[in-house]
């Protein structure tokens, strides 16, 4: 089931649309990097990125798992 978030990137209200294993990943993400979730989440939102902020999260996350970042 997607959960949806807001937060704040940068001074902009935006909300995010993820599963749940995915949010708490991307919060576990944060504790071990010593970051907070929107700060994590600013550093994912680049303008390069494909501009779906949700997709590029869950890949990002994916890519954390598998020891690729």
């Amino acid at each position: 089931m997607l959960e949806k978030h807001s937060i704040t990137i940068m001074g902009h209200h935006t909300s995010i649309t993820l599963e749940p294993e995915f949010w708490q990943e991307l919060k576990n993400i944060a504790t071990r990097e010593n970051k907070s979730v929107g700060k994590i989440i600013s550093e994912i939102d680049a303008p390069d990125l494909n501009e779906n902020l949700s997709s590029n999260i869950r890949v990002f996350v994916l890519k954390k798992v598998k020891g690729l970042l």
